[in-house]
């Protein structure tokens, strides 16, 4: 069934947080599209054509796949942002496989078309580049987790991830899809859930984790997600509820304010002027 533009504009938070005339420049060139759970959305090495906003409960995850066979997740995108070159000149090579992780309703736009929207809109660039740096804090953060972290605590850190992007604590995940997401067997990751059901933290059903106390999680994990959730609320102006991420208030970002230059001026310059700007 088709997905009402109307509707998915205000289920993608990155969209939603675009002022009226922003949208109005967005809106001709968005493409309502419905994924599948574990549908690919781009593969490594091929060109990427299109950036995806997934809206209301659908997630999407960035995952890095070695010669082996092995994967492991770097990144998790739900109702919060977008997949794909949202920064780029478009039509760029990807080096991760994107997959919908939680099938939903998702709004894409040309590449190139993104590009000539950010030349007319000043405030569309920024707040994308803003989004863009958030994204890659959460990359490097995961890669740092992964390499330093225990699966304990790397579980825990994918389950908030995840508990924030759907707003729901029950979780549709399954043992194999984690196991996938954290580059561990499955028979491995069935006993550390286990561990962490004994201490009260998740219930564990087919097809689905429940997260049963938050806050004890949140002790009892790494403060690798606690770090990239500081920075999408510093940086995007995100606004964080009992359900998870809930908003993104442009207006919070009004003291990191870039300075609007052209944007095909030369990067030395730009990075001058947003620098003197406070960003």
């Amino acid at each position: 069934m088709p997905v009402d533009p109307a509707v998915s504009l205000e289920s993608n938070l990155l969209l939603r947080a675009l002022r009226g005339a922003d949208r109005d420049l967005l809106k001709p060139h968005l493409e309502p599209i419905t994924y599948a759970k574990g549908a690919t959305i781009f593969e490594a090495g091929a060109a990427v054509t299109h950036v995806t906003f997934p809206c209301e409960h659908a997630v999407a995850t960035l995952v890095i796949t070695t010669s082996d066979g092995r994967s492991a997740e770097t990144a998790t995108i739900g109702h919060e942002g977008a997949v794909g070159g949202i920064v780029s000149q478009g039509h760029v090579p990807a080096s991760t496989h994107a997959i919908v992780q939680i099938a939903g309703p998702m709004l894409r736009i040309d590449a190139y078309a993104l590009q000539d929207v950010k030349r007319q809109s000043p405030y569309v660039r920024d707040l994308f580049a803003r989004y863009s740096d958030c994204l890659l804090a959460q990359v490097l953060q995961s890669s740092a987790c992964n390499a330093l972290h225990p699966i304990e605590q790397r579980c825990l850190r994918w389950l908030q991830t995840l508990h924030d992007r759907i707003g729901s604590p029950v979780l549709p995940i399954t043992h194999e899809l984690l196991a996938s997401m954290l580059g561990v067997q499955r028979t491995y990751l069935t006993r550390i859930l286990r561990i962490l059901q004994d201490q009260g933290l998740i219930r564990v059903g087919r097809g689905r984790i429940t997260v049963l106390d938050r806050a004890k999680m949140e002790i009892a994990s790494c403060d690798c997600h606690a770090r990239v959730r500081d920075h999408y609320t510093t940086v995007l102006g995100a606004v964080y509820g009992d359900g998870g991420l809930e908003r993104i208030e442009p207006h919070s970002l009004s003291r990191f304010a870039a300075v609007e230059v052209p944007f095909d001026e030369p990067g030395g310059k730009r990075a001058s002027e947003m620098a003197k700007a406070g960003r």
